[in-house]
């Protein structure tokens, strides 16, 4: 199978990581047992391959974007049932609610504390490295997304990490003052520097799609 149309996952140990909303000035601490994570952002090329249904523009190892939380969530699924994992999550309905199976070894998507930990790589800085050389941002992309794996990894081997495509993630940001608006993590290629920090939080509906917005898969690792 080509690069492009597979999954390339990495062990991520257990720990404990802090995180915080500049907005509501609160900060909170999860500790975290061992999971896998996708090295790679999800490329076209594997999307659609598992979906049947192909990337808006060409370019086998770009990321994916323009899909929504909820084409994340019916992705993971059917790469789960593609690879005879049982499927993380269940559907009540095209947009009208999921469960997750934490017991499921099936793929899904990284909780906001998996992500932040596995960016920082044991780091404790806003980047892993210099952003020039870890991320496609506003600053070097050309505003225009890169093929994945172009920049140099963290400490870890998870590219991508920060830049080229926000990350969405299965946490609701502020249920009480957003309802279910979903956090993504990491910044694209068309955000400034600031927005590309191991901490910085973004939301968004889980029906919104835009050309900056993609994913990653992980996995937990069931005993």
């Amino acid at each position: 199978m080509d690069f492009e149309a597979r999954v390339e996952m990495t062990s991520v140990p257990s720990g404990r990581v802090t995180l915080s909303d500049r907005r509501t000035q609160r900060s909170w601490s999860v500790e975290l047992a061992p999971y896998e994570l996708a090295a790679f952002p999800v490329t076209r090329a594997l999307y659609g391959e598992v979906t049947g249904r192909a990337a808006a523009a060409e370019g086998d190892r770009l990321p994916v974007e323009s899909v929504s939380w909820w084409d994340a969530v019916r992705f993971c699924n059917a790469l789960s049932g593609r690879e005879g994992f049982t499927p993380a999550y269940y559907l009540h309905g095209d947009g009208e609610g999921v469960e997750w199976d934490a017991s499921a070894d099936g793929y899904r998507l990284p909780t906001e504390a998996e992500w932040e930990h596995a960016c920082r790589a044991g780091t404790s800085g806003p980047h892993y490295g210099p952003l020039d050389e870890i991320a496609w941002y506003r600053g070097n992309s050309h505003e225009r997304v890169h093929d994945v794996g172009g920049k140099q990894p963290n400490a870890w081997g998870l590219h991508d990490m920060l830049g080229n495509v926000w990350d969405w993630c299965w946490d609701l940001y502020d249920f009480e003052v957003y309802g279910e608006y979903r956090v993504l993590r990491g910044g694209g290629w068309f955000d400034e520097h600031w927005s590309c920090r191991a901490s910085a939080r973004r939301r968004s509906h889980p029906t919104f799609r835009v050309d900056d917005v993609g994913f990653r898969v992980a996995r937990s690792e069931v005993g």
